[in-house]
């Protein structure tokens, strides 16, 4: 039985409150600030209140982007990081939990030792691996497309792991009943495996997206066409140019942030759930 305690809820709603309010002022910063007319910015204070200017910095950050900082449109550049972190995604997802699969489901030689390989990976961050990575793909011709955009990273040690002990935990029984009614690898693969699988497919297809769609070092190494930029790299070549105009960059800003919260809104129960349920 929890202990009713006024001073103890008080203090509680009090230490989620200021959470929150550190979280979104920063956000409504942004919003404010992509409302302001050019050069509102530059005099030293921001204004507290929205300006008359948002649906014209929109508009124009979408439409033409910042062509003297060489950012493209921000709707191109929101699309080609889209088409980066969905691929992303649903690669890491396929190839985990085939990988997973394999590992629980299949007795084969060195198949721990695949594993620990596999494990080990954990520990390694992207940087160690980049150059070799970058040479592959342009050994490859895959500079300056999609393709070199996502496949490198497509593969997802951290999610494995996490697929293997989940399907660890599904009774031995199931799969002897399956096997008793003829299903074989793929149908209980796909017929059982995956439906049960449901959460935690979508908790990780949020964390997936939001790795993909934050990308910026990898895009930045193998992108020098402003086709294939991403929203990411465009914002921070706005940022660099001599004379930055912020009240686009804000704007750029705002827009790079929907789709990620768009995402966890719409999965939000299933992301919940997908963290939290161990066992089925």
């Amino acid at each position: 039985m929890v202990e009713n305690r006024p001073w103890a809820n008080f203090f509680a709603h009090l230490t989620l409150m200021i959470g929150v309010a550190v979280v979104v002022f920063p956000v409504y910063v942004a919003l404010v600030a992509s409302t302001q007319a050019p050069g509102d910015l530059l005099r030293g204070t921001l204004p507290m209140l929205p300006g008359a200017h948002g649906i014209e910095n929109f508009t124009r950050m979408w439409q033409s982007g910042v062509s003297n900082a060489g950012a493209p449109p921000a709707g191109m550049m929101l699309w080609n990081s889209f088409v980066m972190a969905m691929a992303i995604t649903i690669g890491k997802l396929s190839i985990s939990l085939l990988s997973a699969f394999a590992i629980v489901y299949f007795r084969f030689r060195f198949r721990m030792f695949f594993f620990w390989l596999i494990f080990i990976t954990l520990m390694l961050p992207v940087e160690v691996r980049i150059i070799p990575t970058f040479q592959v793909v342009a050994d490859l011709n895959m500079l300056n497309s999609f393709a070199g955009l996502s496949i490198p990273l497509i593969a997802s040690a951290t999610a494995t792991f996490l697929f293997r002990q989940f399907f660890m935990t599904i009774p031995e029984e199931m799969l002897e009943a399956a096997r008793v009614d003829g299903a074989g690898p793929l149908k209980f693969f796909k017929d059982i495996l995956m439906p049960l699988s449901v959460t935690n497919i979508a908790a990780l297809f949020v964390i997936m997206f939001i790795y993909g769609w934050n990308q910026y070092l990898w895009p930045l190494l193998i992108t020098t066409d402003p086709d294939y930029y991403t929203i990411v790299m465009g914002i921070q070549r706005m940022t660099s140019e001599e004379n930055p105009q912020w009240h686009l960059i804000m704007a750029a800003v705002v827009m790079a942030a929907l789709p990620p919260v768009l995402v966890i809104l719409f999965m939000q129960r299933l992301f919940v759930k997908g963290l939290t349920e161990t066992e089925k």
